[in-house]
């Protein structure tokens, strides 16, 4: 049985010791696969192998201490809302507290009892979960260590009521500062869900309709006004717009469209009446796959994550160790537990806390693929965006990377011309192949004669075979003559251009058709921006091998192979990884799925086909290969800013938790440097949003 998911938004969680809490009761459920919860986005992707009710795993997370409900049901911004109300009261009740503020012992207890046990209950029923379930949390290391002041103020020579309410209210001031902030982090997510449109207004003869995109159909002809945004993607049939499309390219100036080009859903029309041709449903826009892929992305883990993870298991129990210790040496010290030593071990346990290291990573890679979206770069999960930064060889395929992927038949050599181009042109019928387009394109410009094909037999990579009119026609590159034992003369012809060759059942060959595809304005610039970030290029190519060379000494690239075959190209990838490259490639068509899926991280462009989006790591919205540049730069920063948030949270515990164990921190100071901790990850992986 194939694989679903469910998606559920979690609340309640802390720190990464709730993550994996979290992780392992849903993995306990029947018919469970696979577990990812991320703490940055609190939510939880549930892989399932059989049915499963999304009651019984809601059921699951409840009972392990924590809230779930659907996803999209909580809204972030309520509950940020609500945490700062509660913080405020906390505060207002915790500043009477504060030496210089004089108050009775009595008042102190009230005030005091209402902050700890009613605005800290929350850090009561999270501890409790966990003890429960035999783990820690940053719920245990807050209760355990205020509930300890607040009894040392009954049994003590002084009063540490301050210190425990002030850790309660500075810690939930924390947690109100990260909210907001997580909640920015996923706001583009929610800005390009905003863009998706809830109608159409569809063209029926000569009358025009209002219809929800549930009842469109594929063939539907959709009518798109003035200042309306485009409700699905489409073909143009009639009239001119310029259309905003930044939202998913990330080109700020508008693009005109006219009959025959494509529309994607949420672009914005600025001028200009047109009608076009529906020709992917709601779920299936490119709007909507955009949408599905920063979601994937975030609900999966990176594979750093997973190592601070399992560090973030063991991190509690080491740190209650630490505080016993604290205790311990204090006592011998001392002849005996003193006030001072319970004091320190307080603030040992309130100061180690794995709340950063369980926001460091998941946070930067929401903004690093946020931004990417925003500049028309998707990325399919935390692994390909982990992976990206290390690329030192990218593989390039030609035709369509390279170049405008729109050859032009330029020649064709025959006795008879006409009769050639209607053959190819009958082989090639209804194949979205660049050069089937330019043969159609040309025939069209010379009006050949319209012929039927049947019996088709295509050769992946080489070319068809198909019979007209009774008689078996080949048409393909110089290579599947070859192997079809067909002789093969081939002129050296244009420099750069592409020849395929028509064959008769005779075995003999009749025509020579020849290709020009001009290299790209912007090619060059790419190969030299490749080198400034230290990635070397390398052209594969199917085309034949003088056309690779050409285009090869025009870019400046040494290192290059024409004539491949889609598994040659996967075999080439693969030696170059044996010698310990970091291979990445960069493709658009059928014939590069293969490589892509072979590559240590696999870059393709929109503009090719579905096979080769399904494959990649990162896909490119539009067909400029300088969008890779940037891929690759984002790629970089996200993960020089994820080992910043990881060293600083480290260096954070490894600093301070000494310091509380020799008195230098009180309970107070340590409580906000806990708090603080947090909040100054999230606002570190922000800005990265800076570009």
């Amino acid at each position: 049985m194939s694989s679903s998911g469910k998606t559920l938004q979690i609340t309640g969680m802390t720190c990464a010791s709730c993550v994996n809490t979290v992780e392992k009761a849903l993995a306990g459920v029947p018919g469970v696969e696979s577990v990812s919860v991320n703490l940055a986005t609190e939510r939880a992707r549930v892989v399932l192998h059989s049915p499963v009710s999304e009651a019984l795993l809601i059921a699951a997370v409840k009972k392990a201490g924590y809230g779930a409900n659907s996803q999209g049901s909580d809204d972030p911004a309520r509950r940020a809302r609500r945490e700062g109300f509660e913080v405020l009261i906390s505060s207002l009740l915790t500043i009477p507290l504060i030496h210089p503020f004089p108050a009775s012992f009595g008042l102190q207890l009230v005030l005091a009892s209402i902050v700890q046990f009613g605005f800290g209950w929350k850090f009561y029923r999270g501890a409790g979960s966990a003890l429960r379930r035999g783990s820690g949390n940053m719920d245990l290391l807050i209760a355990v260590g205020t509930s300890a002041a607040f009894v040392l103020s009954f049994l003590g020579e002084h009063s540490y009521f301050e210190s425990a309410a002030s850790i309660i209210t500075l810690v939930r001031l924390g947690k109100w500062l990260e909210l907001k902030a997580k909640a920015k982090t996923a706001s583009g997510l929610r800005e390009l869900e905003k863009l998706k449109p809830q109608k159409a207004r569809i063209l029926m003869g000569t009358l025009e309709f209002d219809l929800p995109l549930s009842g469109v159909k594929i063939g539907d002809v959709m009518v798109v006004l003035p200042g309306e945004s485009v409700p699905l993607d489409g073909v143009v049939l009639e009239g001119e717009s310029f259309l905003d499309e930044s939202f998913l390219t990330g080109e700020s100036m508008p693009v005109q469209k006219r009959p025959g080009d494509r529309v994607i859903s949420g672009s914005i029309a600025a001028n200009g009446r047109f009608t076009a041709e529906v020709k992917a449903l709601a779920t299936d826009t490119l709007l909507s796959r955009v949408i599905r892929f920063i979601e994937d992305a975030n609900s999966k883990k990176a594979p750093i994550q997973k190592l601070v993870d399992r560090v973030a298991s063991v991190f509690v129990p080491v740190v209650f160790g630490i505080a016993m210790i604290t205790l311990g040496i204090h006592a011998f010290l001392h002849g005996g537990l003193t006030e001072e030593a319970f004091v320190r071990a307080i603030s040992v346990l309130v100061i180690a806390c794995p709340c950063a290291l369980g926001l460091a990573t998941p946070t930067a890679m929401m903004v690093g693929t946020g931004v990417a979206a925003r500049a028309g770069i998707l990325i399919r999960d935390p692994e390909a965006l982990e992976r990206a930064h290390a690329v030192n060889r990218l593989a390039l395929d030609k035709t369509g990377t390279l170049t405008e992927g729109k050859p032009s038949v330029s020649e064709v050599l025959s006795g008879d011309p006409m009769n050639a181009l209607s053959i190819a042109r009958a082989l090639q019928a209804g194949s979205e192949h660049p050069l089937a387009r330019a043969v159609e394109n040309e025939a069209q410009v010379q009006k050949v004669p319209v012929r039927k094909a049947s019996a088709y037999h295509a050769l992946p990579g080489l070319g068809m075979e198909a019979v007209v009119e009774g008689v078996r026609y080949a048409f393909g590159s110089a290579r599947m003559m070859e192997g079809l034992g067909i002789p093969v003369h081939e002129d050296p012809g244009i420099p750069g251009s592409i020849s395929f060759l028509v064959a008769v059942e005779a075995r003999t060959v009749i025509a020579e058709i020849r290709f020009q595809d001009r290299l790209k304005a912007q090619s060059r610039d790419f190969i030299a921006g490749l080198r400034r970030l230290g990635v070397e290029p390398v052209i594969l190519s199917g085309d034949r091998e003088a056309s690779v060379r050409v285009a090869a000494m025009e870019l400046g690239v040494k290192e290059f192979r024409g004539a491949l075959m889609p598994e040659e190209k996967a075999h080439y990838i693969h030696s170059l990884k044996a010698g310990g490259a970091v291979v990445g490639m960069l493709g658009d068509g059928v014939n590069d799925a293969p490589a892509l899926a072979t590559a240590d991280i696999g870059i393709a462009l929109s503009t090719g086909t579905d096979a080769a989006m399904q494959t990649a790591g990162i896909t490119l919205i539009g067909g400029d290969p300088l969008k890779v540049l940037e891929a690759l730069s984002i790629s970089k920063r996200t993960y020089s800013r994820i080992r910043q948030n990881l060293i600083w949270a480290f260096l954070y515990n490894t600093i301070c938790i000494p310091l509380a164990g020799f008195g230098m921190l009180d309970p107070m100071l340590a409580g906000a440097a806990m708090a603080m901790s947090s909040v100054s990850v999230v606002v570190s992986s922000l800005m990265l949003a800076r570009r």
